[in-house]
């Protein structure tokens, strides 16, 4: 009897998390082409008060993109599995371009950050030690070998991550002008967009846990 027994694939779940992927794909798709992409065309006008920092904000944009389309691949079960060397290499380049990311941003907080006010330059700053700090847990746990608590990181770096695509689409919402001016508004944002969901992601983590 237990020879005839097979395992069946949870496909409702599969089905979720291939939708789910799809949606955060194209979603982040469009932050990529419409927010970030146009930058690279260094014209002063997209610019605009970043023109004298450019170069740090270059420096942010290309380490968050790289972060952001090699994030994919890293949860990618079957890939992983398959070209697990190309993996690991990946993964070095997530790393690296989050460290980019991140010390761009604390340099850009410090200078145009500070110029809006302490507040939102405070809340750049936080969200860089945030975004490095998760990124680096995961690589530590890696290098431990202990990859579940890798995977988790992993994850938690991952939404980190995904906080620049839903800040920009939060402060584009026809509401958010109704709150008040950008100085006012721009800091409540920038938290909401990154502790928010990762809230939300230790919920999920913790729901089931047994130990």
């Amino acid at each position: 009897m237990a020879k005839n027994l097979t395992i069946v694939p949870d496909k409702p779940k599969a089905w979720f998390l291939l939708f789910a992927w799809a949606f955060l794909i194209l979603f982040a798709g469009k932050f990529v082409i419409h927010d970030a992409l146009p930058y690279f065309g260094f014209d002063e006008k997209v610019f605009g008060r970043f023109w004298t920092m450019k170069w740090p904000l270059i420096g942010h944009i290309s380490g968050g993109l790289l972060a952001l389309v090699l994030g994919p691949f890293q949860f990618w079960e079957g890939f992983r599995n398959k070209h697990l060397k190309l993996h690991r290499w990946m993964g070095r380049l997530y790393v690296a371009g989050i460290l980019i990311g991140s010390l761009s941003s604390i340099t850009l907080a410090l200078t145009t950050g500070l110029a809006i006010n302490w507040a939102w330059a405070l809340s750049l700053m936080v969200l860089a030690f945030v975004w490095i700090s998760t990124s680096g847990m995961a690589l530590r746990f890696i290098l431990l070998k202990r990859t579940n608590l890798h995977k988790e990181w992993m994850v938690r770096s991952y939404v980190v991550t995904f906080a620049f695509v839903f800040f920009r689409w939060l402060t584009s919402q026809p509401f958010y002008y109704e709150l008040g001016n950008f100085p006012e508004t721009g800091t409540n944002a920038i938290w909401v967009s990154w502790a928010i969901p990762l809230f939300i992601t230790e919920i999920i983590f913790q729901w089931n846990r047994k130990n």
